[in-house]
């Protein structure tokens, strides 16, 4: 089972590392990471998902919220957010099967971003399960190699994280200062 956790953190130097090491030190895997600031140059986003049952997503919100330069946790409950990941998948083509390859990658509204005389990249972004499709299709193809952002998460609803005139308390299961 995976949980997703969307954290807000102060945007200073070592703060991914906490945060990583704290899933580490309990012998959670993270399953994927992804960063980047928020609207705020002083903040940053970051969007992890890790294994583990009810019992280990509520300890670990409860850990990540006792780092100083934790600002906010929220779980990522289906249904509460917005999840999207990209991937470039790099699919061999040799044989004539370009076309086909192609005609795939439309279906899933991929696009066509590299074309080499053997291979083709493709692009696509989606929630987990239509990259892991796309990926699994074309490995009939024979998938040369792939890159994966991770999934990045966004609360759905009008309000923004703090500092939006919002409370916390009206935010899906967030912690915060």
């Amino acid at each position: 089972m995976e949980f997703t956790l969307g954290i807000l953190v102060d945007n200073e130097a070592g703060v991914l590392a906490r945060v990583a090491s704290l899933f580490s030190r309990r012998g959670y895997n993270i399953q994927s990471l992804a960063v980047g600031p928020t609207d705020d140059p002083g903040t940053s986003w970051i969007t992890l998902r890790a294994e583990g049952g009810e019992a280990v997503r509520i300890q670990m919100q409860r850990q990540l919220d006792k780092l100083v330069e934790v600002v906010g946790v929220y779980h990522m409950a289906e249904g509460t957010s917005v999840e999207r990941e990209l991937a470039l998948i790099k699919v061999r083509t040799d044989g004539g099967r370009r076309a086909e390859v192609m005609q795939i990658a439309q279906t899933f509204r991929a696009g066509v971003i590299d074309v080499s005389p053997r291979s083709v990249v493709l692009e696509t972004t989606g929630d987990s399960a239509k990259v892991n499709a796309l990926i699994e299709v074309m490995r009939d193809f024979g998938v040369l190699e792939v890159a994966r952002t991770g999934a990045v998460a966004m609360l759905r609803g009008p309000g923004a994280l703090p500092g939006d005139g919002e409370s916390q308390g009206d935010r899906p299961e967030a912690q915060a200062r």
